[in-house]
């Protein structure tokens, strides 16, 4: 295994799967992570190469939360200088990428690996794993903008429960909690993801999961009406292009369809 922090392999469907790559500090988050995943995801926004995104652990955890190698110093101001702290130093979380991205929960998620895979639009969950928000028990607050992400998820109440209790949950109530797309055996949560993630890559239009996803994260912030206007904007700029067509014919011909709108090229002026 590579010593870089974080793994990027694009196959041929165009699923991107991103490791996190410290299996031997259970992929504890640092400023190497933060960087090199930040940089991932803008790749995988980018590159119409990739359609869709899958996001794991190396080893038996998926992100154990920040490295407190040096504990008394895990929070030191000094370290973190002017970062943006809802971004928990990532200017690039993974609801911004145009693209679906699918948490592969692999193992434990605690704190910061949790409130990751908190960006990401679908999750799914080893049931053997241990789950918490726990920054509240360990003197700070939650981060990576998860103040927005759960409560958009859950509601208030589960949403209290998991940001102000800082309690740890094993993966028999990750459904409970609403956290979960789905919960699986350990060893079948990548599969799973690279399965549904190849699925979308191939079936669906990049430019119209684009836009609705962009439109989906932005939906809890507007009105109905405004829901509206947007739908009727980015309708009438996806209809009349080819995808528009194919995708009928396709499915009537009963083959796959062939895309050509680019994300990178055809993506609409957003409707304000």
């Amino acid at each position: 295994m590579t010593s870089q922090p974080l793994l990027f392999d694009l196959d041929d469907d165009g699923v991107a799967t991103l490791t996190l790559n410290r299996p031997d500090k259970l992929n504890a988050f640092d400023a190497g992570i933060a960087e090199a995943l930040a940089e991932a995801y803008r790749r995988c926004d980018e590159d119409d190469a990739v359609r869709a995104v899958v996001l794991t652990g190396a080893g038996r955890a998926f992100c154990a939360g920040a490295d407190m190698t040096d504990a008394a110093a895990t929070f030191d101001l000094s370290r973190t200088g002017g970062r943006k702290f809802s971004a928990a130093a990532m200017e690039f979380p993974a609801f911004r990428v145009r693209k679906l991205v699918i948490a592969a929960v692999n193992g434990h998620a605690i704190g910061l690996g949790l409130t990751l895979a908190m960006q990401c639009d679908v999750r799914i969950f080893a049931r053997e794993g241990k789950y918490g928000v726990v920054q509240v028990r360990r003197g700070v607050m939650p981060d990576a903008y998860s103040h927005w992400t759960v409560l958009r998820a859950v509601g208030l109440a589960r949403a209290a429960e998991l940001l102000l209790t800082g309690r740890t949950f094993g993966g028999d109530e990750v459904d409970r909690l609403g956290i979960a797309s789905q919960t699986l055996p350990a060893e079948e949560v990548l599969p799973a993801a690279q399965a549904l993630a190849r699925d979308v890559a191939i079936h669906a239009a990049p430019v119209s999961v684009a836009v609705s996803k962009k439109l989906l994260w932005e939906a809890p912030l507007l009105t109905p009406d405004d829901v509206e206007r947007k739908e009727t904007a980015l309708h009438l700029h996806i209809m009349p292009k080819p995808d528009a067509v194919e995708g009928p014919v396709a499915f009537v011909e009963k083959r796959t369809p062939q895309w050509k709108l680019r994300v990178s090229r055809d993506f609409p002026e957003w409707p304000e």
